[in-house]
């Protein structure tokens, strides 16, 4: 019995340290385990997010594909119905059908064409007399608004004019854009939220989808905080695409209306770049020079630009 007992103790003695071994490497295994399970979880989690973001832009842009698929569509019955139809198929003459009853009191000005409010003959009426003076300013040029040295906002550009007077010919003003009557109606109801995707077309270099952001942003919240960045975003986005002109609007805006803005510098440069492009190298110099009197806290940035343009103009 005394026997049995010490092989039984020496066996224990034997196997203890291996069994702790074995707890000890099970131990381990459960923590890689367990960090390898949050890891995991962690990207699940970044995978749902992403997933959920693509699915966002995707639904945006399927609306953006409905809406002017439906505005194609759209466009054609008006088209058609404002065409003419074939003389084979015209309706029978209005003088066969009897001529509906005329009131006795109804004016016809071929019985009294001298009455007041008879249609007359073009060329025969009198001129209407000049406006008095101080009734109506006529628009300014970019020289009279930089020459106010930033005593205020300016009057409103009449970029013809400039166009017509640094390039000798003005060129025919192209239409406005009209705006989408859906655009306002697809934001988020965030303005930090529209502006931010508007801004990530700029970075992508989408600039006809980033007009289509900051205009919206633009009608959405007209008054928010963010707008002066929206109105230079929207010229820049113009501007990359050759459209100097809306360019040239959006920048004078930033420049005039936000003078405030640390985009305000900026936009008063790119608005110089814009009416060089167009061909008006004398109020483009002009706006060069006067940007440093304007707005002296400009950046570095701001101020290099400013030389190189100037260079670039040939500015005396």
């Amino acid at each position: 019995m005394l026997r049995r007992l010490v092989v039984l103790v020496a066996a224990f003695s034997l196997t203890g340290p291996a069994l702790a071994q074995d707890a000890a490497d099970v131990v381990v295994r459960m923590n890689r385990l367990e960090n390898q399970v949050r890891q995991m979880s962690g990207q699940i989690e970044q995978l749902q997010f992403e997933n959920r973001q693509l699915k966002d832009q995707v639904k945006k842009f399927q609306e953006d594909v409905e809406f002017r698929f439906q505005d194609s569509r759209g466009g054609a019955p008006r088209a058609q119905t404002a065409a003419p139809q074939p003389a084979a198929t015209a309706p029978p003459a209005a003088s066969a059908q009897p001529r509906p009853q005329r009131r006795g009191d109804a004016f016809d000005p071929g019985e009294m064409p001298n009455a007041p409010g008879a249609p007359r003959p073009l060329g025969t009426t009198s001129p209407s007399p000049p406006l008095p003076a101080g009734a109506a300013q006529p628009p300014a040029t970019i020289g009279s608004i930089i020459d106010n040295d930033g005593a205020g906002p300016g009057s409103p550009l009449d970029l013809n004019q400039v166009r017509g007077a640094g390039a000798g010919a003005a060129a025919p003003a192209s239409a406005p854009r009209p705006a989408n009557p859906s655009v306002a109606a697809t934001g988020s109801g965030d303005p930090r939220t529209d502006y931010d995707a508007a801004y990530a077309y700029i970075l992508q270099k989408q600039y006809e989808r980033a007009e289509m952001g900051f205009r919206q942003f633009l009608q959405s919240h007209p008054r928010d905080k963010l707008s002066p960045d929206a109105t230079f975003w929207l010229g820049e986005s113009y501007l990359q695409r050759g459209r100097h002109r809306e360019a040239a609007e959006q920048f004078l805006k930033v420049s005039t209306e936000y003078t405030t803005s640390v985009k305000a510098p900026d936009a008063m440069l790119r608005l110089g770049i814009a009416l060089n492009a167009l061909g008006a190298k004398d109020q483009a110099c002009a706006t060069f020079a006067q940007l440093g009197r304007k707005f002296p806290q400009a950046g570095p940035s701001v101020r290099e630009g400013v030389e190189r343009e100037q260079k670039r103009a040939r500015c005396a």
